[in-house]
This record gives structure tokens, sequence and C-alpha cells, in this order.
């Protein structure tokens, strides 16, 4: 059991009677057939709306191509996608409960969603204003009511659905099979890495925040607190994009690693901190999503 009297988060699966160490490769394999079948159908509908050549070129941009419109929308929803894939994966292997997934604790639990939103909104709004008053513009102001209202859905999606793979069932598999946690944040965070094809100090950029939100979903015993961090964190950087006073590219400045690593440190330990304080990861929770 945790801290908090509810069974630990990442070695949870192995409480299921119908769990086996295989069944999450099952999983993996069939969320990915489900994946690539929705992926194709959102490329299908853009395509259809704004033509397949340009989305074709904006598509092999990479992170470039989030300095448009068009491409921001089709870049959240093709990670949001792994909230249905990973359902519907679950449901045919029936290996454990979608609901474990979320936490140990019953289910998600949207009130602290929206709690452990605060903490690391107050940092990344300092710290954008503060990189505004240094560098000014980078580029030209594109964001409209539209897209401001469109994000404030499709990001945080985006971001519960990569934290639904990678400190869920990623995470979880690995705790499932080697039952020690701190082993499975770092393997978690490795992939999580490999992912995102930035340059040397991007990356290891990522892999220093893959480990702070594997931590906080250990230690809260779910995905909600990770997921407020990897929300505020996704929505400040395209609102600020859009503002053009950034600029999304895969080569990071060493200014922005430092920046990255310090207000991800700050944001987590005040997250853990008043949480704990708080009790915010006491709650037991009974709901399935």
């Amino acid at each position: 059991m945790s801290e908090n009297n509810f069974p630990e988060y990442i070695t949870f699966p192995r409480t299921f009677e119908k769990y086996k160490w295989y069944k999450p490769i099952l999983v993996f394999i069939i969320g990915t057939i489900v994946y690539i079948l929705l992926q194709a159908l959102i490329l299908v509908i853009f395509g259809q709306a704004y033509g397949f050549d340009n989305i074709f070129a904006l598509v092999t941009q990479g992170y470039e191509s989030l300095n448009s419109e068009v491409g921001s929308y089709i870049g959240y929803l093709s990670v949001a996608i792994f909230i249905p894939s990973l359902y519907i994966a679950s449901k045919i292997v029936r290996d454990r409960p979608f609901s474990s997934y979320s936490s140990s604790r019953g289910g998600w639990n949207w009130k602290l969603f929206f709690k452990a939103l605060s903490i690391p909104l107050a940092v990344y709004l300092i710290y954008e204003i503060i990189t505004a008053l240094i560098h000014g513009q980078r580029g030209p102001n594109t964001l409209t009511p539209t897209f401001f209202v469109i994000c404030l859905i499709i990001i945080p999606l985006q971001c519960i659905a990569e934290e639904y793979i990678m400190r869920g069932l990623i995470m979880q598999t690995f705790g499932s099979w080697f039952k020690i946690p701190v082993l499975a944040i770092i393997l978690q965070s490795i992939v999580f890495t490999s992912l995102h094809p930035y340059s040397i100090l991007g990356v290891i950029g990522v892999f220093v925040q893959g480990i702070f939100l594997g931590f906080l979903a250990w230690r809260s015993n779910g995905l909600e607190v990770s997921s407020a961090l990897h929300s505020v964190n996704n929505l400040m950087s395209a609102y600020a994009v859009a503002l053009g006073f950034e600029v999304s590219s895969s080569v990071i400045t060493p200014y922005d690693f430092a920046s990255t690593i310090i207000v991800t440190l700050i944001s987590a330990l005040g997250l853990y901190y008043v949480g704990t304080r708080k009790g915010w990861f006491e709650e037991k929770t009974e709901k399935l999503w």
C-alpha cells in the first residue's frame, strides 16, 4: 500500500486477477491499430477541408508545424486520440478496468485535476511575463478567439492522453514487470524522451520533465496531477507561440532549456508540497474515467 492507504499506482495492475505480464503488450498492439485508423480519419477530414497537399506539407514539418493554426489542431488531435485507442484496446483485452489507468484511488478525479492546475498556472504565467519582457515578440500575433477556445479544449485532452500512455500504460507496465517504482519512472521517461526529437538540450529537458511527471503520478497515485502540470506547460506554450512571444522548434536554446527545468521543478515541487499538506491525494474517487 502507498503512503495514502491506496494501492501503489505504479504496481497497481498486479492487483487484478485477470492481469498477466503479456497483456499490456496486447493492449499496446491493439491500441496502435486503433490509433492508426483514427489518425488516418483525422488526416482525411483535414485533407478534405484544407487540401491533402497542404496537410502533407504540414505533417512533415515536425514541431515547426505547430507554428500554424491548422498544424496545431492536427498535432494536438493526433495525441488526444490516444485516449479512445487505449480505451478500446483495454476493453478488448479485458485484463483490468480502464479506470485503473487513471488512478489507484478509484478512477479519474476531475476536482483534483482542476485544483492541481492552479500552482503551475501561477508559475508559468510569471515565467511567460518575464520572458516576454526580456525577449519581446519573436513572431507575428496570430491568436484568434477560435484558436484560444479550441486549444483550451484540445490541449488538456492531448496532455491527459499522453499521460494515459506514458505514465499510465507504459509506467504501470514497467512497474508490474519489475516491481521497482523508481526504475519504472526512469524507463518511462526514456520512452517519453524518445518520442520528442529535439536537439540535445531539448532531449535532456524532456527526460527531466518525464521524471517529474512520473514522480507526481507515483506520489499522487494517479494521473490528474501530472496531467495538470503537462496541460499548463503545453497551453502556455501554444498561446505564447500564437502571440508571437515563442517560436515552436526542435532546436532548444540554453535559455529555453534552463527555464524549462526551473519552471517544471518549481511547479512539480509546489504541487507535491501543497497536495500533500492539503490532502489532495487522499480522496477516494468512484468515477470510471
